[in-house]
């Protein structure tokens, strides 16, 4: 056995059976360890970013980690982008980044780069595994810190000769992650004296406590002492629809986001940040909440937000149900195509159990509105702002769950930079329906102009920010990854394609002309 088996074996006796890879030459004894892994699911992502940001949806959805497989530095880099949204989701990823021979850097051949300083950023842990017999138990920390508290991410520095050379050392015991943190009794009565005080008061919420059971418990305490629950602006996974509570989220546009939190006189806080702007705007504040306004942190992202919302129902008492939203859509409307057309043709058609991944940026901002009573279903979403999430994440997801159907919610501008997954849900054979909302500009970009103060675009400003010259063609981008797709620019064309595309198996694509 050489370094690169012993790393297989140590992901694969901790359950890490799935890997997105990108590799090169100094990750090609790792490959070959992998060949001869059958157990281990290998994924090629045709670039970097797909890489890391379908271990990311993959994450979300099997609740366990994933491997990327990095070609050194620049491999790193090209990935970065959505490793940043998997931080901000709280994702388990473990990065296995190859590096030259440790011999070799003295050389400074053109690939070598500072590798632990590009990582760091992004991880919770970054080690180099620089012999064969360091191999597993590198691994073994790496594991353990992607699975500390809610998630994080670990990079692993593989140098190739620690790849290739043989070694007699053990695959490590099988690592057991810390606990989560307990919630603190003090922290429960403090946030259970404010329910008790009367005052306007908002439970922000994120992470595990968005999942079905703690959302409805969570609404019965709602219930009993007067709080509104919202969850935070940007969520890693949420389940909603029929059968479950009703929760918004804060608002991304700045004037509804304070208008939200007006008569809000205490903000208690289950794993979420208390809500600020997402950029600085000329004349308005950073915080969303009141002057005044009482922050109590109940617990933290890496807490066990399940039990601290059980025990402060313990402390509090709650109603005997859940108030949750009925099975029911609106009308579904005719004539031109628009995004709510699209929001409510998916609250007719949604199979139960659909994974919803969205990047719709603009065109979705108002997707919850019409859904709250779609087929029961999980809610993935772009956690940290850096565009291109859209497509790996439904990626990641559709791998993470093949018997669920994959809905991707794509702007058309952003799903540019990482459209490269197309090929690999192609590849994959998965699951994926992907709505790209073709508005052919970068729209969210057209308001943040006007939101900054800078003036109405002029000729420059407007090449920059419009898809339009030439028009980004969807369907032919999408045949030649391999994926079926077709164009509907009426509600009565789109729910007509969107009933067909759902009812079969394997990718398609669906170009939303609005």
């Amino acid at each position: 056995m050489n370094g690169a088996d012993l790393l297989c074996e140590t992901l694969l006796a901790n359950g890490i059976d799935t890997c997105f890879a990108n590799p090169g030459t100094s990750e090609m004894h790792f490959v070959a360890a992998l060949d001869r892994q059958p157990r281990m699911r290998c994924v090629l992502g045709l670039f970097e970013g797909v890489v890391t940001g379908a271990a990311d949806g993959y994450a979300r959805m099997a609740e366990k980690p994933a491997a990327t497989l990095l070609h050194l530095g620049p491999g790193l880099a090209n990935g970065l982008a959505n490793l940043h949204n998997a931080r901000r989701a709280h994702s388990p990823i473990i990065n296995v980044v190859g590096d030259h021979a440790t011999y070799h850097l003295q050389y400074d051949a053109p690939l070598t780069s500072d590798i632990d300083s590009l990582a760091r950023p992004m991880s919770r842990w970054v080690g180099r595994a620089e012999s064969a017999d360091a191999v597993g138990d590198r691994t073994a920390e790496a594991i353990a810190a992607a699975r500390t508290g809610a998630g994080s991410i670990a990079t692993l520095i593989l140098h190739a000769d620690a790849a290739w050379t043989q070694t007699l050392a053990p695959v490590p015991a099988v690592v057991v992650p810390p606990a989560s943190a307990a919630p603190e009794p003090a922290r429960i009565r403090a946030a259970a004296d404010a329910l008790r005080n009367g005052k306007q008061t908002v439970i922000l919420v994120t992470g595990r406590a968005l999942r079905a059971a703690q959302t409805d418990v969570l609404d019965r305490i709602a219930q009993k002492t007067g709080a509104r629950i919202i969850a935070q602006q940007a969520n890693g996974r949420m389940q909603r629809g029929a059968g479950r509570v009703a929760l918004d989220r804060v608002p991304y546009v700045i004037d509804q986001a304070l208008a939200a939190f007006a008569e809000t006189e205490q903000l208690l806080l289950i794993g979420a940040k208390a809500p600020v702007g997402f950029f600085a705007y000329p004349g308005k504040p950073s915080s969303m909440l009141p002057e005044g306004c009482r922050v109590i942190e109940m617990a933290g992202a890496d807490d066990d937000l399940p039990a601290t919302i059980a025990a402060l129902a313990q402390e509090v008492g709650m109603t005997p149900a859940a108030r949750v939203a009925d099975r029911a859509a609106p009308n579904m409307p005719s004539g031109a195509l628009t995004p709510d057309a699209v929001a409510i043709a998916l609250a007719h058609l949604m199979p139960e159990g659909a994974v919803v991944c969205d990047e719709s940026v603009t065109s979705g901002r108002d997707f919850f509105r019409s859904t709250h009573g779609a087929a029961p279903h999980d809610f993935l979403q772009l956690t940290g702002g850096a565009i291109g999430a859209g497509i790996p994440m439904a990626t990641g997801a559709a791998v993470a769950c093949p018997d669920r159907k994959v809905i991707g919610l794509q702007a058309d501008g952003s799903g540019m930079y990482t459209v490269q997954g197309l090929w690999t849900q192609a590849r994959e054979r998965l699951d994926v329906v992907t709505i790209v909302f073709a508005n052919r500009l970068y729209k969210i970009l057209q308001g943040e102009l006007r939101n900054v103060g800078a003036g109405a675009p002029g000729e420059n400003a407007r090449r920059m920010l419009d898809l339009d010259d030439p028009a980004l063609d969807w369907v032919r981008i999408a045949n030649g990854m391999g994926v079926e797709a077709a164009r509907a620019d009426t509600a009565e064309s789109f729910f007509d394609l969107l009933r067909t595309a759902l009812s079969r198996k394997g990718p398609f694509l669906i170009e939303a002309v609005l």
